[in-house]
């Protein structure tokens, strides 16, 4: 927000001699940007993430009592900028009745611009027991600043914390979680392992941490001040990391307890995770089904097959000869997993290639077509009327959906062809037809025999 000006006599009047209509304008000028960026301030304040999260929030503590303050502040703020607002008002009136004011008129504009002319409602943001206040126009944008700030911070601070902390709380107790499982798996339970006990100290203490971020973000605030500004302060991650040390402590004791079940379990780990990224591949490659079918026309795009079930279901068998610690079944049945994941995920891949060929001669087609004009251009032949009406038809067709690969390639083709035209045979060429640009490389100023349509270079032909 702005920054304020000289403050007005105790009487009310301003001081110093009248303004000119020089003085008048600059004031003006000044006073409008103020105007503008104070708004703009409030704005941006009203729509921020943190104080809509404040708002909806079950608060407590110290971010319930400055929150109060500081809502109070932001409807104190509107209501100064309200009469700001007006009294600016009445001086743009003034000023525009004349092009050239008297000295009536300057005398008034004078009084409104360095007055204390500007009456707010008193309020605890100024400590003023008063129920209302006198302020100069400058002396008003000094309180607005002054309020924002305070209001600004308490949204800031909280919201810093919110982003900081609650979502590295839930990785945490995500991490927990599967550790717990697996403490399970090895037989450390609560009552009957140390580390059980300690798992649930750890759960206990991540659920009442993340409750006391959400309703006081406040209060995990550390540093040289409670402010948000640069060198203030920064969440208190104090609680969280001594709760991420225990954690790793029982995490190491696990280890210890898995020993020789190690290698079947990193093996199990790799496969789920190349059986996922297969998953994923195949649905990545439906979406791009989707969006070829859409955005090219006639093209013929192979199906996608769903995920292996089969694959699947040996995999959860694996995971339960594991458990139940039938090694001799689960080597033999793992050595036969990853040979398949590994097949599974290559056939994946190939399903996306396929889908996606269309959009890759659609952009080798882009490419071709502007490395074409590029090379129009540089011999300045760019503006020629046959290849701004080929090239425009070409653009039109491959920037288009749904786009006929096979009319934007012979588009392409017949730019091409004009192109070599228009530029003649290289010299010494002793071919019979004009010679072609070679799209996306090749000597500089060299040139390829044309491509014809049904010739399209590119992954997945036409």
């Amino acid at each position: 927000m702005a920054a304020s000006g000289p403050a007005p006599g105790s009487s009310g009047m301003p001081q110093g001699p009248v303004m000119d209509r020089e003085e008048v304008d600059r004031a003006l000028a000044r006073l409008g940007a103020e105007h503008e960026a104070i708004e703009t301030s409030l704005l941006a304040l009203q729509d921020h993430a943190g104080r809509r999260l404040l708002e909806g929030a079950e608060l407590t503590g110290t971010t319930k009592a400055r929150w109060a303050t500081a809502e109070q502040t932001i409807t104190m703020l509107w209501a100064y900028y309200d009469a700001y607002t007006a009294v600016l008002g009445k001086v743009r009136a003034v000023r525009t009745r004349r092009r050239w004011p008297g000295q009536g008129e300057l005398k008034e504009l004078t009084e409104l611009l360095r007055g204390d002319l500007v009456t707010v409602p008193g309020s605890a943001l100024s400590g003023s027991p008063r129920l209302s206040e006198r302020f100069t126009l400058d002396g008003v944008v000094e309180r607005m600043n002054k309020g924002y700030a305070l209001a600004l911070d308490v949204v800031v601070t909280a919201d810093t914390v919110w982003s900081a902390l609650p979502a590295r709380i839930d990785m945490l107790a995500a991490e927990l979680q599967r550790t717990r499982s697996l403490a399970h798996s090895v037989g450390v339970r609560p009552g009957e392992h140390p580390s059980g006990d300690d798992l649930d100290e750890i759960t206990t203490e991540l659920t009442l941490l993340r409750a006391e971020v959400i309703s006081d973000p406040l209060a995990f605030w550390t540093g040289a001040s409670p402010s948000s500004a640069p060198g203030g302060g920064r969440p208190d991650t104090e609680r969280y990391d001594r709760a991420a040390r225990a954690l790793e402590d029982v995490r190491r004791e696990i280890e210890a307890v898995l020993g020789v079940r190690q290698d079947a379990e990193r093996r199990l780990m790799l496969l789920r995770d190349v059986l996922s990224r297969a998953d994923r591949t195949l649905t990545e490659a439906r979406e791009a089904r989707g969006e070829v079918l859409a955005k090219i026309a006639a093209s013929d795009v192979p199906a996608v097959s769903g995920p292996s079930t089969v694959l699947h279901e040996q995999l959860a068998l694996a995971a339960d000869y594991r458990r139940r610690s039938q090694w001799h079944r689960l080597s033999p049945l793992l050595e036969s997993l990853e040979q398949r994941a590994e097949e599974e995920l290559h056939r994946a891949r190939e399903s996306l290639t396929a889908v996606t060929a269309p959009l890759a001669v659609r952009a080798e087609l882009r490419g071709r077509l502007d490395a074409y004009r590029a090379k129009v251009g540089r011999h300045g032949m760019v503006d020629d009327p046959v290849l701004v009406e080929r090239y425009d038809a070409a653009r039109r067709m491959l920037w288009s959906a749904p786009c006929d690969l096979r009319a934007a390639e012979q588009a392409v083709f017949r730019y091409q062809q004009a192109a070599a035209e228009a530029l003649g045979p290289y010299p010494g060429a002793g071919s019979e037809r004009a010679p072609q640009p070679r799209a996306g490389g090749g000597q500089e100023g060299g040139w390829d025999a044309p491509t014809r349509p049904g010739q399209t270079r590119g992954p997945g032909g036409t």
